[in-house]
């Protein structure tokens, strides 16, 4: 048999053999192999094999690791190859040119460094290339994700980040923020995000909260005490609790319109919110997950196209009505597509972990996702909610949260861009994600942050 091994490798590899079957107590063993390999107590002594003993266990599961990495580099080259192949020249060049076609992939643009602790949530400026992050360090940063800037840090809450929102009344965009400390803060962005009001009224933490599109002066939290609240921008006061979850409330999504609300917790059901009435109403309530739902999105009307035939339905629901489909990621590992009676569609299966957030492709025929498997999943809706690409270790640790730039109208080009009162880039009366959709210029650009204290920006 022909040797491998040269000498030298051949002798560590006996070291170690000896080394690790003194330090699991065969005695015998070990003095058997160095007798017949003439190893003495001048070669191999005490302290040598100390320094052996664990080598060879490190050396085998070195191995196995690397085996996985290779099944993993394997998965992710032949994924590519079928895309590449799925490919040609033409439908490449338009894939790189429509914005409706773009994915996110790897490597990010830009990763920003400078939290101390878990970011928990960004939110995007509604006109300009501004991005906030909120942490578990208690701050608020404002990043220009187009040139890669830290541009300022804000501080004022005494507890966890948990959520933020960009919006408000018109021609005067907010910032508005959730904490742990049981308090809602609204910032001004042409002040130096000076903080100009405090909203205090849950009992426990806020743990999500967005401004209503279309309402100009309305937003809405949820909160670990399960309940939601309809909040006045200008006033300050608190204008209806909306109780019906029995657990913590963790996320709210409201439709383009602001006519209805979707919101999901740890009683492992969605609501779907009638706002129109007086008194706000449950319209449905979603059963399904097995486990504590973390986050929920309202499918915007130019994904009704690709979830009519997941429906059952001949021809897509009207794009004037806002609430027909919708998406909730849990605990459970899984996501459930919805229709707006409460009837789960299709469950998405490959997530590894728990899933944190989602987004819906402002061109309608995707869903994004990102779990505490690290990874950040396109769902193609037009294939049945197949996943078609996967970004693998897009953050090191657990990511917890994910969101699109919000799209401009495309009257805000010129010198009044910045007079738009919008809520989470939804413009006030000509929502991105509405009807009007043709009228507004999608930005290919996505965050993410994650327990790693990164806050990552992927860009076309």
């Amino acid at each position: 048999m022909a040797q491998i091994l040269s000498n030298r490798q051949a002798e560590e590899l006996h070291k170690s053999i000896i080394a690790y079957l003194a330090a699991n107590k065969f005695p015998n063993s070990a003095a058997a192999l160095r007798a017949e390999l003439q190893l003495g107590k001048d070669v191999l002594d005490a302290a040598t094999t100390k320094k052996y003993e664990t080598l060879l266990e490190k050396k085998w599961t070195s191995v196995v690791r690397l085996q996985k990495k290779i099944m993993d580099l394997e998965s992710r080259n032949a994924a590519l190859q079928s895309e590449l192949d799925n490919l040609t020249p033409a439908a490449l060049s338009k894939r790189n040119k429509d914005p409706a076609s773009w994915l996110p992939k790897a490597p990010p643009r830009y990763t920003f460094e400078s939290h101390r602790n878990t970011i928990n949530c960004v939110a995007f400026h509604p006109v300009f290339s501004s991005v906030a992050s909120g942490s578990d360090d208690y701050t608020i940063k404002i990043w220009d994700w187009e040139f890669g800037e830290l541009e300022r840090t804000i501080k004022g809450h005494t507890r966890a980040v948990l959520d933020l929102d960009f919006g408000g009344p018109r021609g005067n965009v907010l910032l508005v923020s959730c904490s742990s400390d049981l308090t809602i803060k609204l910032w001004d962005p042409s002040e130096d995000y000076k903080n100009i009001r405090t909203l205090p009224g849950h009992d426990h933490s806020v743990s999500a909260v967005r401004f209503i599109p279309s309402s100009a002066n309305l937003l809405v939290s949820a909160s670990r005490d399960h309940t939601l609240k309809i909040w006045d921008v200008n006033t300050g006061f608190c204008l209806h609790t909306l109780q019906g979850h029995t657990g913590w409330v963790r996320d709210v999504s409201p439709s383009y319109d602001g006519r209805f609300l979707l919101s999901t917790g740890d009683d492992m059901t969605a609501r779907l919110w009638d706002m129109s009435v007086t008194k706000p109403e449950v319209k449905a309530t979603m059963f399904g997950h097995e486990n504590v739902n973390e986050c929920c999105a309202l499918a915007p009307p130019t994904s009704y196209q690709y979830f009519a035939p997941l429906a059952g339905m001949k021809r897509p629901p009207s794009l004037e009505s806002p609430a027909e489909f919708m998406a909730t990621g849990s605990r459970d590992k899984t996501i459930r597509l919805w229709n707006s009676r409460g009837t789960c569609l299709r469950t998405l299966v490959g997530h590894d972990n728990w899933v944190t957030a989602l987004v819906f492709h402002p061109g309608g025929k995707y869903l994004l996702s990102v779990s505490d498997d690290k990874t950040l999943r396109c769902w193609d809706l037009s294939q049945d909610g197949k996943c078609v690409r996967v970004i693998q270790d897009a953050h090191e640790r657990f990511i917890t949260c994910l969101k699109w730039a919000p799209g401009i109208p495309r009257i805000a080009t010129g010198e009044n861009s910045g007079a738009l009162g919008e809520s989470n880039g939804t413009p006030n009366g000509k929502p991105a994600a509405g009807p009007g959709a043709s009228d507004v210029q999608v930005r290919c650009v996505i965050a993410t942050g994650g327990v790693d204290f990164k806050l990552r920006i992927f860009a076309n």
